[in-house]
């Protein structure tokens, strides 16, 4: 081999070994032809790798400064934003300034009206404190006098009428009447009026209504109630001397006593009717609260029925009964003496009169002209 052959070509590329060398070179194994190919796909993946990461930092780095740009452009125009917000909150605050001053403005005026009309609200409440009073004092005086006027009705009820329950009721009206009364020196006239109606209560007697109802029924029995029988003779025979003439001159002479008790058919028409009669005014003396009437009445009732009526006769005993219960419900009662509240009542009421008087002349002497 000469010196030209191993002269390298310098038309061939660099690191190119020429024609002539390659086919000087000695042929190279199939295993070192592997190894560099593999060799050769190594560096590849590895500088295709690096070029991915170089690619894929610097798109990374160009999406950062992506948003980057985006969240400056949305913070300048936050900062906008917040410039034009305070821009405004700048002028509202001058706005309220003024309207703060306007406001304080108005409530130093209000404040002046608030303090007259503070003056003018005490002005009234005593107009209307001395107005109350008054009012007070005219109600009092008004519930007194019904007191007053309940107290002696009660009175008079009891006086005219014999009637307690209804006395007793205007005696409690009354303690209500005066309850409303707001001055407390009547407590007293109130313990009284209380005594006196407990009295009436006590002296109280049966059921006037019950009384009525049995006089009624009396009167409706009487009707039917049997007279005594007429007079016969005896049955037993006398064979004597004055007996054999009595029965001579019994049928020539009849005598019928008159105060005996028996009495013909005739008569017993009279006989019912007195004592109806005598039943009538013993219902109108319940009517009229005169106990005394009625028992008296009573009386010549259960007299008339002993004379004019047969007195084996169940109906008649019966009658006589409740004639009996009736005088004893109708006993008279120890009588109640009325009057010591009502004088108390007017005595504290004109003591109260004298205690004003002078008030009332001594309060103008106290104001200036």
């Amino acid at each position: 081999m000469s010196q030209d052959d191993l002269t390298p070509d310098p038309a061939a590329p660099t690191g190119v070994p020429s024609a002539t060398s390659r086919a000087n070179r000695p042929p190279t194994s199939p295993r070192s032809s592997g190894g560099t190919l593999a060799l050769a796909l190594l560096l590849a993946l590895i500088a295709i790798v690096g070029v991915g990461y170089v690619a894929w930092r610097q798109w990374k780095l160009t999406h950062i400064s992506t948003v980057a740009l985006r969240t400056t452009t949305g913070l300048e125009d936050r900062v906008n934003t917040m410039e034009h917000a305070l821009s405004g909150a700048t002028n509202q605050d001058t706005l309220l300034m003024q309207r703060l001053n306007d406001a304080d403005q108005v409530n130093r005026s209000l404040r002046e009206e608030l303090l007259s009309q503070d003056q003018r609200v005490r002005d009234l409440e005593e107009a209307v404190g001395r107005l109350s009073e008054k009012t007070l004092s005219g109600q009092d005086a008004m519930r007194l006098d019904e007191t007053e006027s309940l107290l002696r009705m009660g009175a008079e009820r009891y006086t005219l009428f014999h009637d307690a329950q209804s006395a007793a009721q205007a005696y409690a009206l009354a303690d209500q009447a005066l309850a409303g009364v707001s001055d407390g020196a009547f407590n007293g006239v109130r313990q009284s009026i209380d005594a006196e109606r407990e009295a009436l209560v006590k002296s109280q007697s049966a059921d006037r209504q019950q009384l009525l109802d049995t006089v009624v029924q009396l009167r409706n029995d009487l009707p039917g109630l049997p007279l005594k029988p007429l007079d016969e003779p005896t049955t037993n025979q006398d064979n004597g001397v004055w007996a054999r003439i009595r029965r001579a001159l019994y049928s020539v002479i009849q005598i019928h006593r008159d105060n005996g008790a028996p009495v013909d058919i005739a008569d017993a028409r009279i006989a019912r009717e007195m004592v109806a009669l005598d039943l009538a005014q013993a219902q109108a003396a319940l009517i009229a609260w005169d106990d005394d009437a009625c028992s008296a009445a009573l009386k010549r009732v259960d007299a008339g029925l002993v004379a004019q009526f047969d007195p084996q006769s169940l109906a008649v005993q019966q009658a006589r009964d409740h004639i009996a219960t009736l005088g004893n419900q109708l006993k008279p009662s120890i009588p109640v003496k009325l009057g010591g509240a009502l004088s108390e009542l007017r005595n504290l009421r004109a003591v109260h009169a004298l205690k004003s008087e002078p008030d009332n002349g001594a309060a103008p002497s106290g104001k200036k002209p």
